[in-house]
């Protein structure tokens, strides 16, 4: 294979796998063409049209695949814009010496590097091909959405969550939280279903909710 073709096909790989967050996209995009049945549809569309979201083209999104360790950390700490702007760094971190499974040639070893130093917790030892489950990819994204908005520490009313027993008990903060901030809600049942693994959907509905949240509630 010539290196032309190696590195179109590497381009695509790239494109199917992961999303592309921080960059403009034409405003004139076309719209995604596999969401007519999807929850949130219209949420999915405004991330792709302000430029923090795109999928395998410009009309297929594939919202019901599901989201690895490294997509959910780019598209978390691109549309956060995370970033290491106001850290105080002796020499340039490497995503290697931080984390055993990221490589630092990787494209999404900066989103790592970025998250990890604006206070996202993120296992040491994570494989970035781990499909993330909706309880962790809630956990990370709250504790980026509250540094990226400097938000404020809040007492809540826990939520009566039908399955709670499920849910990893040091999430489980972060998760009450996410109700309150509406990022996340409840089914019908009053289930939370944190061990399910999270589709593109969802995870950006779920950033969506966030930025709205810190739309409405600036820093001050």
């Amino acid at each position: 294979m010539s290196m032309r073709k190696s590195a179109i096909t590497a381009l695509t790989t790239v494109a199917l796998l992961s999303f592309s967050i921080g960059g403009h996209l034409s405003a004139a995009a076309s719209l995604f063409k596999d969401l007519d049945h999807v929850s949130g549809k219209e949420k999915i569309i405004s991330l792709k049209d302000r430029g923090l979201l795109k999928g395998a083209s410009d009309t297929q999104f594939l919202p019901s695949s599901k989201v690895t360790a490294a997509q959910g950390i780019q598209l978390i700490s691109g549309g956060l814009q995370l970033s290491l702007a106001a850290i105080d760094l002796s020499k340039a971190p490497q995503a290697s010496g931080l984390f055993s499974q990221v490589k630092d040639s990787a494209w999404y070893a900066k989103a790592f590097i970025n998250a990890y130093y604006n206070g996202v917790d993120i296992p040491k030892d994570i494989h970035p091909s781990k499909a993330l489950t909706k309880e962790e990819f809630t956990h990370m994204l709250i504790q980026g959405m509250e540094k990226a908005g400097v938000l404020p520490m809040i007492k809540i009313a826990p939520a009566n969550i039908a399955d709670e027993s499920e849910l990893e008990p040091s999430y489980q903060g972060s998760i009450q939280r996410s109700l309150v901030y509406k990022i996340n809600i409840l089914d019908g049942n009053g289930q939370f279903h944190p061990k399910s693994e999270i589709t593109r959907a969802e995870a950006a509905v779920m950033l969506y909710n966030a930025l709205e949240y810190l739309k409405a509630h600036p820093k001050s």
